[in-house]
């Protein structure tokens, strides 16, 4: 088979996948988000490689939609069947005089791995992408390996939720209409927010408006507010006749302690109090890493907000007598009347009330949900030093 039929044969794979010029997953942008947050670089992207442009099914950071292939790293990754990376364009033949590295969004660092599907085609690349020169260890390529096989999974559950659809299956019909629904509110309403607050972030780093930093600041801390809320409220509000698609990918507990840790980073700053953690050699389940991780930091979110900073808060990664996750924390604890209750949709408690602890009342509803899909088990439960908190996980097979 010629070069060229090859190319043809991968270019009809990636679009019998119908992302192209639709609304970009949910999924896929959470994906970018928490890869964003993990490797600590301001972009992100879930990168399809098409005929004459890469379109984004997946973005953080980036203000475009596609790119044109002749400014295009991801196409580099398609033929190579490996991971790229650049840690600093400028230096780099082969995308110094790049239009997006000469100019905005002044691209330096590039990491991308090949998304490939179950078919073996290379559909396009996961990749992190920052503004400053960045090195990353072999662990980091192959944390990125790990996204870009997440990414490919969930590309395929969406096209076997089409397939399924078109066949007349009510249940992936149901699917399929939330996650449009989904995807319309996300964009409609997050994408304009996360503009906003890309371009505070901007404003915040020009130095001759340093004097209305203290005007930008709040505007930005209360619009990540509004956006996780939006995600909140989606998340938690998920009927059960549209469950969670069951996951796919074998990944490494202590990625997903590492990605939440890095979501959470800024709050465990403010804090004050360390966060310390016990993990093990590489415990492997089968689970959607960005969900999990998301299960992850909503736990790690409360322990948090109800732990003084002199006391301690420890994640723990369990290999035995199953894989977990446990997050245990020095807090006030949780009174005996409102432990049965701490899982109900929109519940708060009394002293989230009183002390005024910003949340809905779904972080643990969604927690649970989560685990749930995995086929696991959340527990919560006082102990005479606070709260624990534990995910219990059916090992990979």
């Amino acid at each position: 088979m010629s070069e060229e039929t090859d190319e043809q044969t991968r270019l009809a794979a990636v679009r019998s996948y119908q992302v192209l010029d639709r609304p970009r997953p949910v999924v896929l942008d959470d994906l970018t988000r928490l890869a964003a947050g993990m490797f600590g670089t301001p972009m992100a992207a879930v990168s399809l490689v098409d005929l004459d442009r890469q379109w984004f099914a997946g973005r953080v950071g980036l203000a475009d939609a596609q790119t044109p292939l002749e400014v295009s790293f991801c196409a580099h990754v398609v033929p190579a069947r490996s991971p790229l990376i650049v840690p600093d364009a400028t230096v780099d033949p082969r995308f110094a005089d790049y239009a997006n590295v000469t100019g905005a969004p002044n691209i330096r660092f590039y990491a991308g791995a090949p998304v490939i599907d179950e078919d073996g085609y290379v559909l396009g690349a996961m990749c992190v992408i920052d503004d400053r020169p960045h090195q990353i260890s072999d662990r980091q390529v192959g944390q990125l390996v790990t996204f870009a096989g997440q990414a490919a999974g969930h590309l395929t559950a969406m096209r076997n939720r089409l397939r399924m659809a078109d066949l007349g299956d009510e249940l992936a019909r149901s699917a399929q209409r939330e996650d449009d629904l989904v995807a319309s509110i996300t964009h409609e309403l997050r994408t304009p927010v996360a503009n906003i607050q890309g371009y505070l972030e901007i404003l915040g780093d020009q130095e001759d408006l340093a004097p209305y930093r203290s005007l930008v600041e709040p505007i930005h801390r209360n619009g990540q507010r509004l956006v996780e809320m939006v995600d909140h409220l989606l998340a938690g509000t998920r009927p059960q006749r549209a469950p969670m698609p069951v996951p796919s990918g074998v990944i490494d507990l202590n990625t997903v302690v590492t990605a939440a840790l890095a979501a959470c980073r800024s709050r465990i700053v403010q804090r004050g109090g360390p966060v310390d953690v016990a993990a093990y050699e590489p415990v492997p389940v089968r689970a959607d890493l960005a969900r999990l991780a998301q299960a992850v930091e909503e736990l790690l979110r409360n322990a948090l907000a109800f732990t003084p900073p002199d006391q301690p808060i420890m994640i723990r990664v369990e290999s035995l007598p199953q894989p977990a996750i446990a997050v245990l924390d020095g807090g006030i604890g949780i009174p005996a009347g409102e432990l049965p209750l701490v899982f109900d949709r929109f519940f708060r408690g009394r002293h989230a009330r009183d002390q005024a602890v910003p949340g809905v009342g779904l972080g643990l509803t969604i927690a649970r949900n989560i685990v749930r899909a995995h086929r696991g088990e959340l527990t919560v439960m006082n102990t005479p030093d606070g709260v624990t908190a534990r995910i219990c996980l059916p090992g990979a097979r």
